[in-house]
Parts: C-alpha cells; structure tokens; sequence
C-alpha cells in the first residue's frame, strides 16, 4: 500500500475553498475571518495579517498557524478573496468615516473606531 501526503497549501486551498467565509477589514492588513460553516461562527474568528509593502500573507492566530507556522485555511480564504477583488485589505483613508465615528467631539483627536480601520492615525 502507497500512502502519499498531499501538498499542505493544497489542503489549506481546498478546505478555504469548501467553508464559507466572511471578512472584515479591522485595520489596514489586518483582517478578521469568521469561518461561517461552523455552528458558532464566533468560536471560529482568526486574524490575518498582511504585510503592508508586499501584500504577502504574513500569519494568522488560528492554532494551525500559531503552533505550526503553517499556511492555513484561513490565509488561503484571504488570498482568494483579495486576488478575486472581493476583499480590499488595504481600504484608503478618504472612504466613509465609520457609523460610530465621534471625532467631531474629540477637538481634533481622532476617535477609536477611526483609529482601528485605519482612516486616522493617533498623534505623537
């Protein structure tokens, strides 16, 4: 009997591409990944980050990547989603200010939710 090992980015690709996925850009590079095939989706959001200069996938929070240094699932659902054009990792700071924005009352100091994706940096 002959037992081969399949290629682990292949796996990764296969599974990302079998669960479904949803995304949301916390800050720029940074993403979370619900896998929504799960019963409780909320027991299963990762962060993924994404270098800011190359645009290459650079690690995730699940365990399979925490404890391996593995290319996951999760990384690979990223990649498919930013390559299809689906996903915007890197969103500009001119689009619309956050639902909860507050800045207007901050003096000139930009707010958390402003912060968080992105669209305004804290000062020194």
């Amino acid at each position: 009997m002959i037992c081969t090992v399949s290629d682990p980015a292949e796996t990764a690709q296969k599974r990302a591409q079998a669960e479904q996925f949803a995304f949301d850009v916390d800050a720029p590079g940074l993403i979370e990944v619900t896998n929504e095939s799960h019963e409780n989706p909320e027991d299963h959001q990762y962060i993924v980050s994404i270098d800011d200069v190359t645009h290459e996938l650079m690690a995730c929070t699940c365990p399979h990547h925490a404890h391996r240094n593995a290319y996951c699932k999760h990384m690979a659902a990223v990649e498919n989603a930013t390559e299809e054009g689906t996903l915007d990792a890197f969103p500009s700071e001119d689009e619309d200010e956050p639902d909860n924005c507050d800045c207007d009352g901050l003096n000139g100091f930009p707010c958390w939710p402003c912060v968080r994706t992105g669209r305004k940096e804290l000062p020194n």
